[in-house]
């Protein structure tokens, strides 16, 4: 089983990335021939300064390195190291039908919010669908909002092999219906976009100020809290902290006598705690950047190895070789 995922470049890394898509993503390097790129191509669609692609793309590298990723037992490398990707975007994008990029929810989203189109978010998709069959990948893990990439992909691959005979794996997606939403700042989805996050490596000062300054509701700490489930506070505590000491703090405030002062120290102190072994690795992965630019050499070999058999097989059946 081949197991396929990325993650852009966009920004420093968070609580939501981390929950949502790189624990998920190192567990799973356990289970499946485990293929993880960072995909500073699609970063290009929306960060057009090249210092910090090149910064965010070995922060991506250090992150990953540090929370567990095994290059041992994963093939981990930069998107834009498999230049074939982009050939066979091409090829797949004369298949892919203009409607289908335009009922893509990404696209409608980001139109919605007022973001300037450009062709390379209205062709994302078709990108990503390279991405996946390039190395054919069995199963591409998503949350719940993704799944749609995910179905175009199948669609192009289905259409190609209709068209030119049986050349792509058509893969499936594995929803993490465990995963949860990971809530920023302000109560929304933690987004870079939004400017709501909590980074996993943040600096010590600037993320207690920032789990300080989180809202509360104007209710004294004696006050029953009924609703503690529902709490800010109280969400990502359950993300950081063992299940008891989260379970202890909850009911402590829907009892009431907790102040959300006290709640909010709790909780910047099991976020501190919880990284506290990764923190380490990342200073010495600093230390030895050599070997984390090795890693992703070595690991864009195998994966350009595999690429260029897939995309070869795509050419011929297409009648260009």
């Amino acid at each position: 089983m081949r197991i396929l995922s990325g993650i852009q470049p966009s920004g420093a890394l968070h609580l939501g990335n981390y929950f949502g898509m790189m624990k998920p993503a190192i567990e799973l390097q356990e289970k499946g021939e485990a293929y993880y790129f960072i995909a500073n191509y699609h970063s290009m669609t929306s960060l057009f300064e090249p210092e910090e692609r090149r910064k965010n793309s070995l922060d991506v590298a250090l992150d990953f390195l540090a929370c567990g990723l095994d290059p041992k037992k994963s093939v981990f490398f930069k998107q834009s190291d498999v230049p074939e990707v982009t050939e066979l975007a091409w090829l797949l994008t004369t298949l892919t039908p203009m409607a289908m990029l335009e009922n893509c929810h990404s696209y409608k989203e980001k139109i919605a919010r007022g973001i300037s189109p450009n062709h390379g978010i209205f062709a994302y998709p078709v990108l990503m669908a390279a991405d996946i069959l390039i190395y054919d990948s069995n199963i591409v893990p998503v949350g719940k909002d993704q799944k749609q990439h995910v179905e175009v992909t199948r669609d192009i691959a289905v259409k190609f092999n209709m068209t030119y005979g049986e050349t792509f794996v058509v893969p499936k997606e594995q929803i993490r219906e465990d995963v949860a939403v990971v809530p920023g700042t302000d109560g929304q989805k933690m987004s870079k976009s939004y400017g709501n996050t909590i980074e996993i490596f943040g600096e010590e000062k600037a993320v207690k100020k920032k789990i300080m300054g989180l809202v509360m509701d104007s209710r004294t700490p004696q006050e029953p809290k009924p609703d503690a489930d529902k709490n800010l506070a109280i969400q990502l505590l359950k993300l950081v902290a063992p299940a008891d000491v989260a379970l202890d703090f909850e009911t402590r405030l829907r009892a009431g006598g907790l102040g959300y002062g006290d709640l909010k120290k709790a909780l910047f102190e099991q976020y501190w705690n919880h990284f506290t072994e990764a923190r380490a690795r990342r200073k010495e992965l600093e230390s030895n950047l050599d070997h984390v630019h090795q890693v992703l050499k070595e690991s864009a070999g195998r994966a350009r190895a595999l690429a260029q058999k897939v995309l070869q097989r795509a050419k011929v059946a297409s009648g260009l070789d």
